[in-house]
């Protein structure tokens, strides 16, 4: 009988372009295809070493001079919400929450194209029509949830793509109506998949990146519980100024040290990058 071994995945290199986080930098990411029977153990595997899945592919910046962008996740233990977050979840209250399986809808649509044209009418994602936006919510060779909220009888006020992992929840892309920014309804979800972490008894919730000096993801330094991994291990954070030298040349790894030390799942080595 003749055994087929298991293909160990390839990562590859973008190239640079202009990063959208801080000014005047170029990024680049490493990345990897996410499929085959092992899609969901690749996953987890790298997800905890600060991967991020977008459709089927994972990915983690690897900038040449710079790596400010640490992956964060919250350590649900160890959460608990402050004041101001409290008023977020009393503000939110008559939302509720719906999971569904990763099926895109006209609804779904119509808001993500509402929430982008108002806050985000300038970024990468500006341009994507229904087809890319159902190619987003739907290409998933893992376990995925639409996770929805609306107060009774009106209209989707926010929504979320989540990952089911084997330690926790990863929210791969979350969107709401601008209409009810005040209700800070972004930092609601977030609030609200710590209840479902706990509730599931999965010690985190993974948040994607959060960047040293960029105003547009300081938010994530506010949840108490934070982890952010950096130079090669999750760490609490503790004194955000602390990663300030994250931007300085010297903290980048070379690109083939940086693939030699990823783990993959049943430890096998990861190759060279090609």
């Amino acid at each position: 009988m003749r055994h087929s071994l298991p293909i160990a995945p390839q990562f590859y290199v973008t190239a640079p372009q202009p990063c959208p986080y801080l000014a005047g930098r170029m990024e680049r990411k490493l990345f990897t295809a996410l499929q085959g029977e092992e899609a969901e153990k690749l996953n987890d595997a790298l997800s905890k070493q600060g991967f991020r899945r977008s459709q089927n592919v994972l990915y983690r910046p690897t900038c040449a001079d710079c790596s400010a962008c640490l992956s964060a996740r919250i350590r649900v233990s160890d959460f608990a919400p402050s004041k101001s977050q409290k008023r977020v979840l009393k503000r939110n209250a008559p939302l509720r929450r719906r999971a569904t399986s990763p099926w895109a809808t006209d609804a779904q649509y119509e808001l993500f194209r509402k929430y982008l044209d108002s806050r985000h009418a300038d970024g990468g994602m500006a341009d994507m029509d229904v087809f890319e936006f159902s190619a987003m919510i739907e290409e998933t060779p893992i376990r995925s949830r639409l996770i929805e909220y609306a107060a009774d009888g009106e209209p989707l006020r926010a929504a979320c793509l989540t990952d089911l992992l084997d330690d926790g929840l990863s929210m791969v892309y979350s969107f709401f109506d601008p209409d009810f920014e005040a209700d800070s309804l972004g930092n609601y979800m977030i609030l609200d998949h710590v209840e479902i972490a706990r509730d599931m008894g999965l010690p985190y919730v993974y948040l994607g990146y959060w960047v040293p000096g960029s105003p547009k993801m300081g938010y994530k330094a506010r949840y108490k519980g934070l982890e952010v991994y950096s130079r090669g291990r999750w760490q609490l954070l503790r004194d955000p100024e602390e990663h300030s030298a994250e931007t300085h040349p010297l903290s980048v790894a070379p690109i083939a040290e940086q693939v030699a030390r990823i783990q993959l799942p049943d430890a096998q080595p990861a190759p060279r990058r090609r």
